[in-house]
């Protein structure tokens, strides 16, 4: 059974930012529910928690006929606008002369608009309408102009960017009715996009993830680049899905469609593909960083998936690999509590014999995450289990290496209590991660 999904870190993020004298932009991977927070949650908290007025709260979807109509009188000679693509815009006038219609009584007022991209010269109105200190302005939209990662910057510094994510495991759990163990087998399977997780069994959980990949966001990044080979688009993302939690660069790409796909990609093409996807939000970079020379290693990186059920669905629901889909989901609930998250490496000398003499080698080791949150900073380690001597100490080597006090944390998929090894780091299985926010300070 599905219930209330509830997100309260994200109305919070709004709460903060009321009456700041900036236009709040709440971007995201589409389908994340960003109209959702914006026209129910942060709506339903305006009215019941601070009894605004409803006629001071003014809302309009710019996707909706019903609101479009609400123009239709109001300069009727006017020609319609189409943007780069072809796609239809509303006419800005028309909707100003309904904007100062709607809020003529003195007050202060709420601006909630989604889908905001399908105004004509939505940036001009947006700044335009910050000149009056009685409109509190939030936006949303979805088309790949406004999914851009780039998009506040047109706001030349007069906006404040609200980065929603897809439903972390807690938010998710929130919302049915089931056992944490089997929530979290489907979580794993299924990510976190509500529409995906609102459907009932699982062919039509998968049937949507699939929907949305390809009429959504392979679609938008089509929009954006209308020439692109759709094959080789879909190519290169279902390698990168493969390949997650694997340190990659387009050179290796371009080898991988070689032995694989017998393909010739140059790398500019596959770096343009990889940033196109970043641009939507449908990928993240996670740069390595040498924690003990406390600098950037500019390639490899890691790439990872906003949300692990589109990547799975790249694949067709097949290599379904949990120790990637598990290093997937931390990275992002640790984006989630709002961290930088970098990928560690911890250079080691190591002693070997080679040919009767003994030598010493720098060897690199991995420390999966360094999250930093201003002062503070964890380094998170992530098993499957850890379940022999062996395996012990083949994750524990490298943050056994760090030269700081910073928290190490080994987080295991194994159920139990957490605690603390005789070395100080403290081990924590997932769901306790999971479900816990403050669970990295236990």
């Amino acid at each position: 059974m599905v219930k209330e999904i509830k997100r309260d870190y994200f109305l919070e993020q709004l709460i903060k930012r009321e009456g700041n004298g900036l236009i709040k932009i709440v971007t995201g991977i589409r389908r994340c529910g960003k109209s959702y927070l914006l026209n129910v949650i942060f709506y339903n908290y305006l009215i019941n928690v601070k009894k605004i007025n409803p006629n001071n709260i003014i809302q309009f979807a710019f996707d909706s006929i019903e609101d479009i109509a609400k123009l239709d009188k109001y300069l009727p000679e006017q020609k319609t606008s189409f943007d780069s693509n072809g796609q239809k815009l509303i006419n800005n006038r028309k909707f100003l002369l309904y904007i100062q219609e709607k809020a003529k009584n003195p007050g202060y007022y709420y601006f909630l608009f989604d889908e905001i991209q399908n105004l004509d010269e939505f940036v001009r109105v947006l700044n335009g309408f910050l000149r009056h200190e009685n409109y509190d302005i939030y936006v949303t939209g979805s088309n790949s102009k406004f999914l851009s990662s780039q998009v506040d910057t047109e706001f030349a510094g007069r906006a404040d960017r609200i980065h929603l994510l897809p439903l972390s495991f807690l938010e998710y759990l929130s919302g049915v009715d089931t056992y944490k163990r089997d929530a979290l087998d489907e979580y794993i399977k299924y990510g976190g996009l509500p529409l995906v997780q609102l459907q009932k069994g699982e062919n039509n959980k998968a049937k949507q993830a699939l929907s949305i990949l390809n009429e959504i966001y392979i679609k938008d990044v089509k929009d954006r680049h209308p020439n692109i080979d759709t094959n080789n688009l879909n190519d290169t993302l279902h390698v990168i899905a493969s390949m997650i939690s694997t340190p990659i660069n387009p050179t290796k790409i371009e080898r991988t469609f070689q032995s694989v796909y017998n393909k010739k990609f140059t790398n500019d093409t596959i770096s343009n593909y990889i940033t196109w996807f970043e641009e939507g939000y449908l990928l993240n970079k996670a740069f390595r960083y040498d924690v003990k020379g406390r600098k950037y290693i500019g390639t490899p990186y890691k790439v990872y998936f906003e949300d692990i059920g589109i990547r799975n669905a790249t694949l067709n629901f097949r290599d379904i690999d949990e120790t990637d889909i598990i290093e997937n989901i931390i990275y992002n609930e640790l984006r989630y509590r709002g961290f930088n998250v970098d990928v560690g490496v911890v250079k080691i000398n190591t002693k070997i014999n080679k040919d009767g003499k003994i030598q010493y080698v720098v060897k690199d080791t991995e420390v999966d995450f360094v999250a930093n949150n201003g002062e503070k900073k964890y380094y998170v380690q992530v098993a499957l289990r850890i379940d022999t001597e062996e395996k012990k100490n083949q994750e524990y080597e490298s943050i056994r290496n760090i030269p700081d006090s910073f928290k190490k944390i080994i987080v295991v998929k194994e159920e139990g209590k957490h605690y603390y090894t005789n070395e100080g780091f403290l081990r924590i299985s997932l769901i306790d991660f999971l479900t816990n926010i403050d669970s990295l300070d236990w």
